[in-house]
């Protein structure tokens, strides 16, 4: 052989080498999310009614958020927010919930994919939703390794197993706790006492309601738990160091007046992130942050191409995180902005509740567009499709997960006691609402016509109005509707017509979907 010839030979085996160097170098991305989980829920924050030793592991090897927003309080809007880096009212039908994903908005994953990462995800990836409709080839969080509850770790051990060695992996972790329903007792049988539980602001002092937070409390562990399982993985194939692991919730806890709303307990998220080999450890981060920032963050960490047809709506907050103080960075946004449509099937033709709320670091504000409708539902529902017998009375708050809670809610709605609880959760509400989240973290006292903070008022209505229309929401643009117009690939509920409707029928959004299956009887 030529001289020539093997030094192009060797040449060309470095080259090899090096690029195998170069990729398996790449930076691994591990994502563990629970599901309706509430700030500030773990030990790290404080918190005596829950015990997260995998969670605090993670914030003290890296950073802990005190201030950590989604983008929904509502799962699949919320994931499709996460994924896609941009805003609900940004992603057309993937902004509602169990509707559709269009396959032109590009996730993470995706993107993680096409750089040669090993994806996949375990559990509850997007969702629940149809994503197959949008001619998509798998769930947007990738590919399945797996769903079944206790079964995680064991699927992300095959996930490992299978990786290719010189290929980076990015994996989701879905986790279906702590969803509803909890099993009745489960908190105080695993050792816990009624003492224990932290009872929010929004909810009355009763042992049904203590008991009640336990079950979720014990929920809420055994996420951590199976959390814990994936970091020993990690571990023991020496790849703890050189992987981002972040780990969050996608909405808030499933109580009345927590989940499904823009109040504090519905956007409100734990969230800790840690990188060994980029994050400097025990960090406290105070600044704002939305899930679309955490998006941002993905793309700059993993040096994804930025979009030109739909670019990320967030900023990237990796600057912040490798810092090794606290981050005091001036540049970063004053307001985080969130959302809702349709959450579930629980008014009139299947008709959402659409708010938008801006979160300063000191106030709440919600915009409420539809103040006619009920948050929560009407409270009463058909039987069956053809409308002709209703059920009970209280029977149809379906934007409020079954519960005990609501149970205990419904049953001492009378009672002079429980009753500002009960109409918290399902009363009507004003177009408007300002909380002082300092002084009520529970958005009990709504300041919208308090004199006191007309200013502060005035000034937050029109900073949301500005950024809503700076990112084209048809609900500021003029075209609100076209959310009703979203299918939704889930049960429907059959509801009378609401008053509003019968005085003005022309105010009854199109719901083009709903017409061949509607047929109430007037």
């Amino acid at each position: 052989m030529k001289t020539r010839e093997i030094i192009r030979l060797i040449l060309l085996q470095l080259l090899i080498i090096q690029k195998l160097s170069a990729t398996t170098d790449q930076p691994n991305l591990l994502i563990m999310i629970s599901d309706d989980q509430s700030f500030p829920h773990a030990s790290a924050y404080g918190s005596k009614m829950v015990s997260t030793p995998n969670f605090d592991k993670v914030a003290s090897n890296g950073a802990l958020f005190m201030n950590a927003f989604c983008a929904a309080p509502g799962c699949s809007p919320s994931r499709a927010a996460f994924l896609t880096g941009r805003n609900i009212w940004q992603i057309e039908e993937a902004g509602t919930h169990a509707s559709s994903f269009s396959a032109k908005y590009e996730t993470f994953m995706e993107s993680l994919a096409e750089k040669g990462y090993h994806t996949g995800f375990t559990g509850k990836g997007w969702g629940p939703g149809n994503w197959k409709i949008s001619n998509r080839k798998e769930n947007p969080a990738g590919p399945t390794f797996g769903s079944k509850k206790g079964n995680y770790a064991q699927a992300f051990r095959n996930f490992i197993n299978v990786k290719p060695k010189e290929k980076p992996f990015a994996f989701w972790f879905g986790s279906s706790d702590p969803h509803r329903s909890f099993e009745k007792g489960s908190g105080l049988n695993s050792g816990k006492k009624l003492n224990d539980a932290e009872v929010p602001s929004f909810l009355p002092e009763s042992p049904e309601i203590r008991n009640d937070l336990l079950d979720y409390a014990f929920e809420i562990e055994r996420f951590d738990n199976d959390c814990g399982k994936m970091l020993t993985i990690l571990e023991k194939e020496k790849m703890l160091d050189n992987t981002m692991i972040i780990i969050t919730s996608d909405n808030g806890m499933a109580f009345p007046y927590a989940k499904a709303n823009c109040t504090e307990f519905g956007i409100h998220m734990p969230l800790a992130i840690c990188w060994k080999n980029k994050i400097p450890a025990k960090q406290q981060v105070d600044d704002l942050v939305g899930f679309i920032d955490l998006t941002a963050t993905i793309h700059d960490a993993f040096e994804i191409k930025d979009r030109e047809r739909f670019p990320l709506s967030g900023q990237s907050i990796l600057s912040i995180l490798t810092k090794s103080s606290k981050s005091k960075n001036s540049n970063r946004i004053n307001a985080i902005f969130s959302g809702r449509e349709r959450h579930s099937s629980s008014r009139f033709n299947t008709l959402g509740y659409p708010q938008r709320c801006l979160r300063t670091d000191k106030f709440l504000f919600i915009r409420n567009y539809k103040p006619e409708r009920w948050p929560a539902g009407p409270g009463q529902k058909y039987k069956n499709r053809s409308g002709s017998e209703l059920g009970p009375e209280h029977g149809g708050y379906h934007d409020i997960d079954a519960c005990p809670t609501l149970d205990y809610l419904i049953k001492g709605r009378s009672d002079p006691k429980n009753s500002k609880y009960f109409l918290l959760a399902t009363d009507k509400r004003p177009y408007e609402q300002l909380f002082d989240i300092i002084n009520d973290p529970g958005c009990t006292n709504d300041l919208a016509t308090n004199s006191k903070y007309k200013k502060t008022f005035k000034k937050l209505s029109l900073e949301l109005t500005n950024y809503l229309i700076k990112t084209s929401d048809p609900r500021e643009t003029g075209n609100g509707n076209v959310f009703e117009t979203y299918p939704r690939y889930s049960g429907i509920r059959w509801f009378p017509k609401p008053d509003w409707a019968e005085k003005n029928p022309r105010k009854i959004p199109p719901t083009p979907w709903l017409k061949s299956t509607l047929k109430i009887k007037k």
